[in-house]
């Protein structure tokens, strides 16, 4: 039998995951599934559209997401970030929808719609690190990033995750996601 041929290619991963997801559907089930649809149909789809990235696959509370630039998966990162808090602001404050992101620069395998790899494991580590409402990146991303978008990070320096080997350099990205407009550059 021949070995199947994998193919690769350097791709932008953004991990977006629901901070509180499961007290959220504790508290109501219906309306927070019905929340997290609208948001997907009305916010997530258009931005990633709008930035040139690819929803790769949902995963009940989160979202892996591919762009084939460092720049469009910031800036459409924050601009998520972003239309989240505004689409917050007439809700109690116990039913906010509040994400948490990671993004990573890396080489990633492709099955099928699928992606694979340490670009991936990276970005959800990073994800899962993040603060409420916050966007860690590693420094593949900043390094791309950094003269690109006016924008000021905080270096968290090197961190260890989750079943990666090497530690991976960590930034927060510092900005006030009510006032910052973000200029699409697809």
């Amino acid at each position: 039998m021949a070995e199947k041929h994998i193919h690769r290619r350097l791709a932008a991963i953004v991990v977006a995951d629901v901070v509180g997801y499961s007290r959220l559907m504790e508290e109501d089930e219906i309306a927070t599934l019905a929340a997290l649809k609208e948001r997907r149909t009305t916010i997530l789809q258009p931005i990633v559209g709008a930035h040139g990235g690819r929803i790769v696959k949902l995963m009940g509370d989160g979202v892996l997401i591919e762009f084939p630039s460092a720049v469009n998966a910031l800036a459409g990162a924050i601009e998520l970030q972003r239309k989240m808090q505004a689409a917050n602001a007439a809700l109690p404050e116990t039913r906010h929808v509040v994400l948490r992101i990671g993004i990573n620069l890396g080489d990633v395998l492709i099955d099928g719609s699928d992606l694979y790899g340490d670009g991936v494991n990276i970005a959800a580590r990073l994800q899962s690190l993040a603060d409420p409402g916050a966007i860690y990146l590693s420094a593949a991303i900043h390094d791309q990033v950094k003269r690109k978008l006016a924008l000021s990070f905080d270096d968290l320096g090197p961190k260890s995750l989750k079943n990666i080997a090497e530690e991976v350099h960590v930034y927060r990205v510092l900005y006030d996601p009510a006032a910052l407009k973000v200029t699409r550059m697809v």
